[in-house]
């Protein structure tokens, strides 16, 4: 793998994923469709915080008050007609052919400072590859911060795991029964602990070398779900907020195209969650067939974007 950080590349959208699908990152300056986006995030964010300031609002808030809080505003953002609307635009704006590039609804994430909350509806994530959960191996990952963050509140990418088999709970994972059973509104009661199956690894990960790339609002970050990825343990004294979404596209997916799969062992596939960039259609089901297994009749197969 050539661990290489690609910024505003001159490239088309098929060598973007080959490259992407080898383990490299890319980067895209803030541009139009991502800063209007990132104002339609700030505003549902700071409407839903008002008077206080979101990024500080963990020091005034209790912890419970602030859960609550969250419960309604995530959801509210994955259901609002525009979130969806940004991500087509956006992927348009980066060259993406709308009728081949499916994409799952947004989400809206946040990392407390030290410590306030890091479970259920505001986790901070282990390392982990989204491959332990169900995606395929042609899934993008996008990642866009809405306000200023710093090194201490980023995202750490571990590189040299891309390629390199790690120990892992994900044959436990089935998404169909993570949909029935772990999705909803209780997820803003998990305080204390996280009890939920989330995949992890099962031997000591090297934390370093990683990668950490601090990028201004509007800024978007590409990796494949291969990558090995984790939440910065957040000590800057405030809350980072960030979009995320994902992205296959149907020539990869019939073509088994993607990165290598070296150790994940979940079941069930999340390819029915994807929506079409023109008018939000479903992946074609002789597509989906290909990547469903036995389990498919087991629990929800399909994540309904009315829960968390």
């Amino acid at each position: 793998m050539n661990d290489t950080v690609y910024l505003d590349p001159i490239c088309d959208d098929d060598e973007r994923r080959a490259r992407l699908f080898d383990g490299q990152l890319f980067v895209y300056s803030p541009r139009p469709s991502t800063l209007a986006f990132v104002e339609h995030t700030r505003k549902m964010i700071e409407d839903a915080f008002a008077p206080l300031d979101p990024r500080t609002a963990q020091h005034e808030m209790s912890v419970e008050q602030y859960a609550q809080l969250l419960t309604r505003l995530k959801p509210g953002f994955i259901h609002h007609p525009e979130s969806k609307r940004h991500i087509q635009t956006l992927l348009a704006e980066l060259g993406c052919d709308l009728t081949k590039t499916y994409f799952d609804v947004p989400k809206l994430r946040s990392s407390t400072s030290d410590g306030y909350l890091t479970t259920g509806i505001a986790y901070a994530w282990h390392p982990h590859r989204d491959t332990w959960y169900s995606a395929p191996a042609c899934q993008i990952n996008f990642w866009m911060p809405i306000y200023p963050i710093t090194s201490d509140n980023a995202m750490a990418f571990h590189p040299r795991y891309f390629n390199e088999a790690v120990s892992n709970t994900s044959s436990g994972y089935n998404y169909y029964l993570w949909n029935q059973q772990h999705r909803g509104g209780h997820v803003g009661a998990l305080l204390k602990s996280d009890p939920r199956p989330l995949p992890k690894p099962t031997q000591a990960i090297d934390m370093d070398p990683q990668v950490r790339l601090v990028i201004p609002p509007g800024s978007i970050l590409m990796f494949s779900a291969q990558q090995m990825h984790s939440s910065v343990p957040n000590t800057s004294g405030v809350t980072r907020f960030s979009v995320d979404f994902r992205t296959v596209n149907t020539d990869d997916a019939a073509a088994r195209r993607g990165a290598p799969n070296v150790d994940a062992q979940c079941t069930g596939t999340t390819m029915r969650d994807y929506l079409r960039g023109t008018d939000l259609g479903h992946v074609p089901d002789d597509i989906v067939r290909m990547y469903d297994d036995e389990t498919v009749g087991h629990g929800g197969s399909l994540f309904q974007p009315t829960n968390v």
